[in-house]
């Protein structure tokens, strides 16, 4: 039998705040629910109280200013951002990590603050924001707060967020505008499988980053790398900078042998 709770439409950011003040031990924010749903049904959370956040008046805002960059609300979906004309001309480094999270039925309903707040090792979105510099808008009774994505992470299924609190906004700036990218994500299977490991890389003016998902507990930015790096140097700076494990889905030696041909072909392939 489906876990039973109850279920709240609050229809401003203070009603939400107050809700989640009251049941901040016992209730659990709805965005998308690609997450949230199936934990219920599995066992693995059994709230008191759902809350649906995507009633609020700004949850599904996309929108781009030459002065804020990118604004994203806690419901906007994956194929929201992937429809977005901005985001694919001014920031297609996340529409490169977006096509690659599960299927375009999921896509549909996985929001880009869900995928994050989940705080998956394999997140796709998270090394598109790390390496971009964006940043979370955490709001509570208390007020707002802001995080960039290098603090957010804390852990395995773990973020900053307090009790009470909750992503309201994810902002990308606009100085990020125009950086080239491409993501390789090694799955078991073609398709919208889990990531076996990702690797992200970000060219932007003389600046390189990588991002490296499913080879730590959190997804994990490395700004070390020098455009007069080898690329033998360049993957040691990213090997250095992660500590992969053996599960079910691939070996510790296997995730980076990978990481290495992955940091190898982006460095060929980021011009």
């Amino acid at each position: 039998m489906l876990h039973e709770f109850k279920y709240l439409a609050p229809r401003s950011v203070a009603e939400l705040c107050s809700a989640l003040s009251d049941h901040r031990d016992d209730g659990k924010i709805l965005a998308g629910g690609t997450d949230l749903i199936p934990n219920i049904r599995n066992g693995l959370m059994k709230p008191a109280f759902v809350m649906d956040a995507k009633r609020l008046p700004e949850a599904a805002r996309l929108a781009w200013s030459e002065k804020d960059g990118l604004s994203m609300g806690t419901a906007v979906t994956i194929n929201d951002l992937l429809r977005s004309k901005e985001t694919r001309e001014l920031f297609p480094v996340l529409c490169v990590c977006a096509h690659e999270l599960a299927s375009h039925q999921v896509r549909n309903r996985a929001t880009v603050a869900g995928n994050v707040v989940n705080a998956s090792p394999c997140s796709d979105m998270a090394p598109a924001l790390l390496c971009l510099g964006a940043r979370a808008v955490l709001r509570s009774a208390g007020g707002e707060r802001t995080v960039p994505f290098g603090e957010f992470f804390a852990g395995v299924k773990k973020t900053v967020l307090k009790p009470g609190e909750f992503l309201e906004r994810i902002l990308v700036p606009a100085a990020s505008r125009g950086a080239r990218g491409s993501y390789l994500k090694l799955k078991r299977i073609a398709g919208h499988d889990l990531g076996i490991v990702g690797v992200l890389m970000v060219r932007h003016g003389d600046s390189i980053r990588f991002a490296v998902s499913s080879a730590a507990p959190t997804p994990v930015l490395v700004e070390s790398v020098s455009a007069k790096d080898s690329p033998d140097e360049a993957a040691r700076k990213v090997l250095a900078a992660v500590s992969p494990i053996s599960d079910v889905r691939g070996t510790k030696e296997y995730r980076e042998h990978m990481i290495g041909v992955y940091v190898r072909r982006l460095l060929a392939e980021v011009k």
